[in-house]
């Protein structure tokens, strides 16, 4: 080949960087999933948001700073332009997405009748 033997040292240098790039990849998958994960496990409204801010984090560290504390934040502020029912529908199906089981199939409430027309 290039003039020398590769002998079991050789072969076990080889195989400890495996071993160890293996490591590091693995570390780097759990630390950009860890935002999500924690946001899907504490049943977050925005938990997709959260999920994608944190694997967007490698690019700087900030972000997934970010990400990370957003899946602590309380989530109990009901936001009055929507009804709590439908918020609790809507992250739910959102979880549903976000771990793989199938999303349970809305029901829309009836429209109000319409008011009578005075002339």
């Amino acid at each position: 080949m290039l003039g020398f033997e590769l002998d079991f040292w050789d072969y076990a240098t080889f195989a400890a960087l495996i071993i160890v790039g293996a490591g590091f990849l693995t570390l780097f998958w759990l630390m950009m999933s860890w935002p999500g994960r924690i946001a899907i496990a504490r049943r977050h409204p925005e938990a997709e948001a959260v999920n994608m801010m944190g694997w967007l984090g490698w690019v700087a560290v900030v972000p997934w700073v970010q990400a990370f504390i957003w899946a602590f934040k309380p989530t109990d502020v009901v936001d009055l332009r929507y009804g709590p029912s439908r918020v609790a529908r809507e992250t739910a199906a959102q979880i549903a997405r976000l771990t793989g089981r199938p999303v349970a199939a809305e029901v829309k409430p009836p429209l109000p009748a319409p008011a009578p027309h005075e002339e």
